[in-house]
C-alpha cells in the first residue's frame, strides 16, 4: 500500500502524544523527529550517540517545536534490564506511549551468505531484529495505556523480495516484516496498530553505503519524506493495521 509524502502537517495535530523514535539522531530519524515535534508530539529520541542527539535536540528547540526527550541507549549492547528500566521511566514520567517507530538499523556488508562474517551477522541481527523485538515486548504495556497507539517498523524492499548479496540486512528485514505482521494479528483487539514501512530511496548515509556508485543527488532528501510519518501517527491513519506500507516518492 502506497503512502503519499505530500502530507501537510498541522501544528498541534499530535499534541499530548508521546512517540519514541529509535535512531533519531541522523538521516530519516532526524527528519521524522523534527516533523513529529513540529506537529506537537513529545519525541523520545533513542540512540547511542548522545552528541548528535543533543544537536538535533537544539535544532528542535530553536525552531520552537515541542521539546524532545533524549534517551541514550546502545541497541547492540542493550539487555532486557535496559528495556525494563525504559519501561519504568516511561510509566513514571508519561504514563503512556502513543507511538513507537523502529527506525534504527545497520546495513552490515554486501556479500554472499557463504562468506558472511559471523560476528557482523550477529551484530546486524542484534540491532535490526533482536533490539526491536525486546523494545516492543517491554513497551507494549505502556502502549496499551494509550487510546490510540501505533507501532511502525521501518523495513525495505529487500525484506519483501529476496535479493542476492544483501546478507544479514535482507534477512533481518524479512524478520521485521514477520514480526510486524505477527504483532498486528496478536494486538488486533487492542488500541495498538502495527504496520511496516518501506521508505524507498532517499539521500542518507546508509543508502550511500549500499549504492556507492549511485548519484545521490537524484534521491529525495529525508525531510521531503518524513511528513508521511506524521500522517501515520495521526488520527487519519487510525484504520491501518497489518499493512506493508511503501512511501510514494513525489516526482
Amino acid at each position: 500500500m502506497d503512502i503519499s509524502t505530500n502530507y501537510t502537517i498541522t501544528a498541534g495535530e499530535l499534541k499530548d502524544k508521546v512517540i519514541l523514535v529509535t535512531g533519531a539522531n541522523r538521516g530519516f530519524g532526524k527528519a521524522m523527529t523534527l516533523d513529529l515535534a513540529k506537529a506537537g508530539a513529545t519525541v523520545i529520541m533513542l540512540g547511542r550517540d548522545l552528541g548528535s542527539m543533543e544537536t538535533v535536540y537544539d535544532e528542535v528547540v530553536d525552531l520552537g517545536y515541542q521539546e524532545p526527550v533524549l534517551y541514550p541507549l546502545d541497541l547492540e549492547g542493550a539487555t532486557p534490564e535496559h528495556y525494563e528500566q525504559l519501561q519504568a521511566n516511561l510509566f513514571e514520567h508519561f504514563g503512556q506511549l502513543d507511538g513507537l517507530v523502529h527506525n534504527a538499523g545497520i546495513i552490515g556488508t554486501m556479500m554472499p551468505i557463504e562468506q558472511y562474517d559471523i560476528k557482523l551477522w550477529y551484530s546486524t541481527m542484534q540491532i535490526n531484529v533482536n533490539a526491536p523485538f525486546m523494545l516492543t515486548q517491554f513497551l507494549i504495556p505502556v502502549l496499551n495505556k494509550s487510546d490510540d497507539a501505533r507501532i511502525l517498523f521501518l523495513s525495505s524492499s529487500v525484506g519483501r523480495t529476496a535479493r542476492a548479496y544483501w546478507g544479514a540486512y535482507g534477512v533481518s528485514k524479512f524478520a521485521i516484516e514477520g514480526l510486524s505482521k505477527t504483532l498486528s494479528e496478536e494486538l488486533e483487539k487492542t488500541n495498538i496498530k502495527v504496520n511496516s514501512l518501506d521508505p524507498k530511496r532517499m539521500r542518507t548515509k546508509m543508502r550511500q553505503t549500499a549504492y556507492p556508485a549511485e548519484n545521490a543527488e537524484k534521491n529525495p532528501l529525508p525531510e521531503s519524506m518524513s511528513p508521511a510519518i506524521v500522517y501515520l501517527m495521526s488520527e487519519s491513519a487510525k484504520s491501518l493495521n497489518g499493512e506493508q506500507l511503501t512511501l510514494e516518492i513525489s516526482s
